[in-house]
């Protein structure tokens, strides 16, 4: 009896220790699978939705030039808004996601479309915090400063100038015209969403004695934190601490009960401008 009460036990034992390792087995599969999922989330849209730290993010990439209504040629590294957009209304409506990093590295590229992208960014009622390395030049100026909070790393650049077209313009006064009112937008926007004041913005767009073959304004990482353009000078630990920060300020998430409606939508808290 004795002897089948041994075996027996040894019997649960390796049963336990099979069970143990199919779980652990079945763990990793998992890793492997979710693995897969973020790198075909990466080469696919340039994003990636992060579930493994404290809160769950989402990072967006804004590199390269950003292609409007037109296909850039392809080797050129670039941005499609048609890609972005539905993202940010995906990221807006999942209620896993709690926020929104954007990383900047771009030269800019079509307005109308780097606005369109900005303007719904700025919409968002979710945290967002926006990184600028390398470059946001152009239009990646309104890009940069849509989000909550901007940061920028100390070795970064931002180009400011008038907005430029090439290939063939009709000489005529309704086109100057309707490049003043694009400017005037635009201006307006940066203006909302940063502390620089619009007098300001215009004198660096304008200035003629900086860069050689255009008129505009050269803007390294502290510039353009002491002109008010960006919030804050910082690196990549800096912009996700930001985020965390302002993911906890909202406080835990509202389970919505049977039959309670939707609180209504508020609007964006504009940053206001300060003269300079």
């Amino acid at each position: 009896m004795e002897v089948c009460r041994v075996a027996e036990e040894k019997d649960k034992k390796s049963h336990s220790l099979k069970n143990e390792d199919k779980q652990q087995d079945e763990e990793q599969q998992d890793d492997v699978s979710l693995t897969k999922e973020q790198s075909e989330q990466i080469v696919e849209t340039g994003s990636l939705t992060h579930s493994k730290g404290k809160h769950v993010i989402h990072c967006l990439t804004i590199v390269g030039q950003v292609e409007g209504h037109y296909i850039l040629p392809s080797q050129n590294k670039t941005t499609k808004y048609e890609h972005v957009i539905p993202q940010l209304v995906a990221i807006e409506q999942d209620p896993e996601v709690e926020g929104l990093i954007i990383i900047l590295n771009t030269v800019g590229g079509d307005v109308e479309a780097g606005l369109a992208i900005a303007e719904l960014i700025a919409g968002m009622k979710k945290p967002t915090v926006s990184l600028v390395l390398g470059g946001g030049h152009s239009i990646g100026v309104p890009l940069a400063v849509s989000a909550k909070h901007s940061f920028i790393a100390p070795s970064a650049t931002m180009t400011v100038h008038p907005v430029r077209m090439n290939g063939l313009v009709l000489g005529v006064p309704q086109t100057l015209s309707y490049f003043d009112r694009m400017q005037e937008r635009i201006i307006r926007f940066v203006c909302d969403n940063s502390q620089i004041s619009p007098d300001r913005f215009k004198q660096l767009m304008m200035n003629s004695g900086e860069l050689v073959m255009d008129i505009g304004t050269v803007l390294d990482g502290d510039k353009a934190v002491e002109e008010g353009l960006i919030d804050s000078l910082g690196g990549l630990a800096d912009a996700v601490a930001e985020l965390y920060r302002q993911i906890e300020e909202l406080g835990p998430k509202k389970e919505d009960g049977p039959g309670k409606e939707d609180e209504p939508a508020k609007e964006p808290k504009k940053k206001g401008a300060k003269g300079k």
